[in-house]
């Protein structure tokens, strides 16, 4: 399911807040639920960023999946995947976002970390180089020696633009990569700190509606169409000792997660709710797809264009990185 862009003003701002304040309340008659199900915890810490991404841990809560297996979910922001592993290793949290380019770098740096649930995958035009409406750069190939601002370093904002970068004859080196988070990336372009950012919803429409920026180049495209994003993790030793509490989780995000690629209405009502993305952006943003199922042929991807690019030196299965929820 993919949502397309129409072409509006939205004078509103969208930048990223906190979850709303009790989204993820202790439920008396879940945990009752849960231990008559015989679940190893009943209360689970679950971390995410405030974006689209994770929108199905909100689905499953308001349609009550989470409560049908006996489980409370009390949600948590986080400032990111790589930010979330020391919470995963410490039991801060039990469950957190993650995007897949820092799961498989912590991998092999020899982090216990287990995926367990598929969440967020690349869409058309879900993110993009943007540059200002008057910019005179006007082609990838335009961006040698310029400036380009990702949210993170080394990540997977970095290596899409990378990709694109190859295409148009040039390599990483040839242009100057600088992180700043997305909210502050469109003033920090106009102020001539940067030449381009690489965005994504709804900082794209953010950008377009307010600053007047234009698309240089969708980086999910070529090597990186339909490339898998985010997904849920936690610490081998918590998938261990919980066999059946992350079993009751895969199931109610992967209804949630259906009900979100097949009803974007779903998605628009959630957004609000956890992040400050008004009800009309919401209608209007570029979304991508939200897969039911973790397909370790789809990850493989991600792994094996890291490892062309240098952002691992050996390659990783990422078979043994998965666990698959039991057959029922």
């Amino acid at each position: 399911m993919t949502g397309k862009l129409r072409c509006r003003a939205i004078a509103v701002g969208v930048t990223v807040a906190l979850a709303l304040t009790g989204c993820g309340a202790s439920d008396d008659t879940a945990s009752t639920a849960g231990n008559s199900n015989g679940l190893e915890k009943t209360t689970i810490k679950v971390g995410h960023l405030p974006i689209p991404d994770p929108v199905g841990i909100y689905i499953a809560q308001t349609k009550g999946f989470f409560k049908e297996e006996g489980l409370t979910v009390e949600p948590e922001i986080i400032t990111g995947g790589a930010a979330a592993i020391p919470q995963i290793e410490n039991g801060a949290l039990d469950i957190a976002q993650t995007n897949y380019v820092s799961t498989f770098v912590a991998v092999e740096q020899g982090k216990k970390i287990k995926l367990i649930a598929d969440m967020y995958q690349a869409a058309p035009n879900t993110f993009n180089i943007m540059v200002p409406k008057d910019s005179p750069i006007k082609t990838v190939a335009d961006l040698k020696g310029k400036t380009v601002l990702v949210n993170n370093l080394n990540n997977i904002g970095q290596l899409a633009v990378t990709t694109q970068l190859k295409v148009a004859g040039l390599t990483a080196e040839d242009v100057k990569f600088v992180e700043k988070p997305f909210p502050d990336m469109g003033n920090a372009i106009n102020s001539g700190q940067a030449d381009a950012g690489w965005l994504t919803e709804p900082f794209i429409t953010a950008t377009q509606s307010q600053l007047g920026f234009r698309k240089l180049a969708d980086t999910m495209t070529g090597q990186t169409a339909d490339f898998p994003i985010a997904g849920w993790m936690v610490s081998d030793e918590w998938a261990a000792k919980n066999p059946k509490t992350m079993a009751a989780f895969q199931r109610a995000i992967a209804k949630a997660q259906a009900l979100a690629s097949g009803d974007r209405k779903e998605i628009e009502t959630a957004l609000p709710t956890y992040t400050a993305i008004k009800a009309d952006v919401a209608s209007v943003i570029t979304l991508g797809v939200y897969p039911s199922e973790l397909s370790a042929n789809r990850l493989q991807k991600v792994a094996d264009v890291m490892l062309e690019y240098g952002y691992l030196k050996n390659a990783i299965d990422v078979n043994s990185i998965i666990v698959s929820p039991p057959s029922q």
